[in-house]
């Protein structure tokens, strides 16, 4: 193995340049899927590394479950510097089961919340809450999706910027845009080299709610004009969304690029432009990265498992 099992844990740095380059150049709903996939191939494979490092690097410890013959010479010289690696990996690997373990039981947690709030209100998709703070969110999961919209919000849009509100949220309900932001948030918490990979699938999902709400709408000027006033009557107030992995019609993300974004023609809806372009560079790039990761990290787990195999006593 050598060195190669170390790789896996910054490889994750190529999601930085990819992140930027498909926000950029991708369609939002494919660069959707390209990113949160990415995140969760790149994910598991650092975790997998680190359990490989928690293996070998703590057989030779006195106590440990394993067995005798996984702490030889022979497997430790599988891994570089095994003793420090390993025991460095015992707290990274805790802190990642404890991270994500968190962030679902908070998810949880908040989504009964919120459903329970809404329990006594009429049993319909939108759910008018009479409020001055305007805010609006697409809250899915439990008995039904639905759409949590303030009077406070609704009073500062015209009827045509409600349907652009409405279409929005809808839009984050039909395409399930909570799993990958979900999905892409746990890897976060596995590896913050992904951090870049959230941000960029939050602007992202973002994005393609406005286009779903423009082509519903078939405007995409009052789209854009309701995005900037519903985030100019935001500003400064504490939106009461029950969850961060729960989208919000101002999301979080550069609102100029989306507004500009909207005034713009269309982006086209080629999934897989020629490489020598933009897009093809971001996907091409993005697909080497995960495929190296996942080889490396695969390469490394069935060395290991060989060398552990053939140590073990019969």
């Amino acid at each position: 193995m050598g060195v190669f099992v170390f790789l896996p844990l910054v490889l994750p740095l190529t999601a930085w340049p990819v992140s930027r380059l498909a926000t950029q150049h991708l369609h939002p709903r494919t660069a959707t899927v390209l990113l949160s996939t990415v995140a969760a191939v790149m994910a598991l494979c650092s975790t997998l590394c680190l359990g490989l490092l928690v293996v070998v690097g703590t057989a030779q410890l006195p106590g440990n479950p394993l067995p005798d013959g996984w702490s030889d010479p022979q497997v430790r010289a599988s891994v570089p510097y095994d003793e420090i690696a390993g025991k460095a990996a015992i707290p990274a690997l805790l802190a990642v089961v404890a991270g994500c373990g968190r962030l679902l039981w908070r998810l949880r947690r908040v989504r009964g919340q919120a459903h329970a709030a809404l329990a006594g209100l009429r049993d319909t998709t939108v759910a008018v809450l009479p409020a001055a703070e305007p805010y609006a969110y697409a809250l899915p999961g439990g008995p039904r999706d639905r759409i949590v919209v303030s009077t406070g919000m609704l009073d500062c849009l015209d009827p045509r910027e409600r349907r652009a509100l409405f279409a929005h949220e809808r839009a984050h309900l039909t395409a399930r845009h909570h799993r990958p932001l979900l999905l892409v948030r746990l890897a976060a918490r596995a590896n913050p080299f992904l951090l870049p990979l959230w941000t960029a699938v939050s602007y992202v999902t973002e994005r393609w709610a406005d286009e779903e709400a423009a082509e519903r709408v078939g405007s995409r000027r009052t789209v854009a004009r309701a995005i900037g006033k519903a985030a100019l009557v935001s500003r400064g107030t504490r939106t009461p969304s029950p969850s961060p992995v729960l989208t919000a019609f101002a999301a979080p993300g550069p609102l100029p690029r989306r507004v500009a974004a909207l005034l713009a023609p269309p982006p086209t809806a080629r999934t897989w432009p020629p490489l020598f372009t933009g897009a093809g560079l971001a996907l091409w790039s993005a697909a080497a990265g995960s495929a190296l990761s996942a080889l490396f990290s695969a390469n490394s787990a069935v060395t290991l498992l060989l060398v552990l195999h053939a140590a073990t006593p019969l």
